[in-house]
């Protein structure tokens, strides 16, 4: 996030996430609170599209803390809900199953998302033991039904990974991404979501000695993101 708006509650009482919102799920809000750093453009793009995204910090009870997001990839700016303003919400998996806009749908991004759903419902395919689904603007624009992809977007996808992956299965399957990418075009970035926190599954593969992995506590270079201290966290 770019700008970070004050919480509205004491930092010390900031102790959990509620779990029924979890990273990358998009909120449809009712209302927004306005706070006094806020940027201009906030309350244009939720006029246009009352839409949040959960993001990674911990909340007093009762908020869930989330990012808005304008029309440049430069705004960004994370701020805060109370439960009452959440009217629904929507997971990264459940997007991959919609469709794009009417004609977008040979955007690079949509075209690889395509791609990687025909491959999860293929017999052995490098995605089809995963639950995963799109964040970024693919995300936003299927959830939103707002024209927010161009041409340059790339894919941004989270894969659920509870359990721990072994570094062949992560190679296999940043493998099958890259083809995708190669063919889409375009870049395909995946963040494994782990007990640990969001972990890039780039680095999960090249199978580094640490890896970022990160949480609403905030980051930390972790040696195996599924280890029991993160499981029981």
């Amino acid at each position: 996030m770019q700008a970070c708006a004050a919480p509205p509650f004491a930092v010390a009482h900031a102790l959990s996430c509620d779990a029924r919102w979890r990273p990358h799920d998009l909120l449809r809000l009712h209302r927004l609170p306005r706070f006094d750093n806020e940027p201009a453009w906030v309350r244009e793009s939720f006029e246009r599209a009352p839409y949040a995204v959960v993001r990674r910090a911990l909340a007093a009870d009762g908020f869930v803390a989330i990012g808005m997001r304008g029309m440049e990839r430069s705004q960004r700016y994370g701020t805060w809900v109370h439960l009452d303003d959440i009217e629904t919400a929507v997971s990264p998996e459940a997007l991959a199953v919609r469709n794009p806009l009417a004609g977008r749908n040979a955007l690079p991004a949509f075209a690889a998302l395509a791609l990687a759903v025909v491959q999860r419902e293929a017999a052995g395919g490098a995605l089809s033991e995963f639950v995963w689904g799109p964040t970024g603007s693919t995300g936003f624009e299927l959830a939103t039904q707002i024209p927010t992809v161009t041409l340059s977007s790339d894919l941004d996808l989270l894969i659920r990974a509870p359990e721990k992956l072994s570094h062949d299965i992560a190679i296999q399957l940043l493998r099958s991404l890259q083809a995708i990418a190669q063919c889409a075009g375009i870049r395909v970035d995946a963040q494994l979501e782990t007990p640990a926190g969001g972990v890039a599954l780039t680095e999960w593969a090249a199978g580094k000695a640490r890896v970022m992995a990160r949480h609403a506590r905030g980051p930390q270079l972790v040696r195996d993101p599924w280890a029991p201290a993160h499981v029981a966290a």
